[in-house]
């Protein structure tokens, strides 16, 4: 599980992502004021289990903060069961696509949810790769019109396209479905959220953290040495999946990559404060160690060029 905090001049989000249900009994039964909360992916483990008695437990865990804060989903592999009607039928989602992509702005931020699992469960059609291409294509377009009112583009999906954990998921081939397409050429997302600069990807899948150097096609783009997030010629990655379920953490690769900042084995939850239209606050805070802030970095863009990474 993950989510997200905001106020209206500036956002704050709290990401928590993969939450079983037993995990969830530890979950905050309140929240400050003005937090908005996102999910993208793998609910409960799972929520079509005992005839859907698990989501129905789910539900009632975290009904103290959902019912009282808008609660933004986005489904994740472990919702796929009988095409995806749990996730469909328990969530209400902004748009007519049945909450599996849509977005909403947040302050000074326009936040993109979409499902990176229409790459892999193609027999509930293959017409939903396309037309959610096209949705995210017309949505950034619309997003770069309004940068100045709302500058960061963020996007939220459950898979990542790059990941140094020590399994075979997605995001560790060269080729991944997600960031290159079907049959690595067909509506892939890297190049579409490459062009309408998409400043910051949230993901989830992996029960680990990871923040990336800003990255394009396997190529580090730094702001500079000193500042590597500072005017970034590259879209930021977060890889946050570390909130706690029952098939526990995912272990990393045992040489990180190139392309890969920082990495934490450890469960726990970011934050994510949009203080202004140039300032982004990331941190990553350990349950493990009770409370203790693991990463901590600014991203920083500029308000004028937004839309091209030079």
């Amino acid at each position: 599980m993950r989510s997200l905090y905001c106020c209206w001049s500036s956002c704050c989000l709290l990401l928590l992502f993969s939450l079983g249900v037993h995990e969830a009994l530890g979950a905050p039964s309140a929240a400050p004021e003005h937090v908005h909360l996102s999910y993208p992916g793998d609910f409960a483990y799972n929520m079509d289990q005992d005839n859907a008695r698990v989501g129905d437990k789910f539900m009632q865990l975290i009904e103290p903060v959902a019912a009282s804060l808008p609660y933004m989903t986005c489904p994740g592999n472990h919702e796929e069961r009988y095409n995806f009607s749990n996730y469909k039928a328990r969530f209400s989602m902004p748009g007519d696509n049945e909450g599996l992509w849509y977005s909403w702005d947040l302050g000074p931020a326009h936040i993109i949810s979409f499902s990176t699992e229409v790459y892999f469960f193609l027999h509930y059609g293959r017409h939903l790769v396309q037309r959610q291409f096209r949705w995210l294509e017309s949505d950034l377009q619309k997003a770069n019109k309004n940068r100045a009112a709302r500058p960061w583009i963020i996007t939220m999906g459950h898979r990542p396209m790059y990941c140094s954990n020590a399994d075979l998921d997605d995001c560790t081939r060269h080729e991944s479905k997600v960031r290159k397409g079907l049959h690595g050429k067909l509506y892939g997302l890297e190049d579409l959220f490459y062009k309408y600069g998409v400043d910051l990807q949230l993901w989830a899948h992996e029960h680990s953290y990871e923040r990336l150097w800003p990255i394009y096609n396997y190529q580090v783009f730094n702001g500079s040495q000193e500042m590597p997030y500072t005017n970034p010629r590259g879209p930021v990655h977060i890889i946050t999946g570390s909130a706690g379920c029952e098939e526990r953490l995912t272990p990393f690769a045992v040489f990180p990559r190139p392309w890969s900042a920082v990495r934490v084995k450890e469960y726990g939850y970011t934050r994510l404060h949009v203080l202004n239209g140039t300032h982004v606050h990331i941190q990553q805070v350990s349950d493990d160690q009770d409370g203790k802030i693991v990463d901590d970095v600014w991203v920083v863009r500029p308000l004028i060029g937004r839309m091209m990474y030079l």
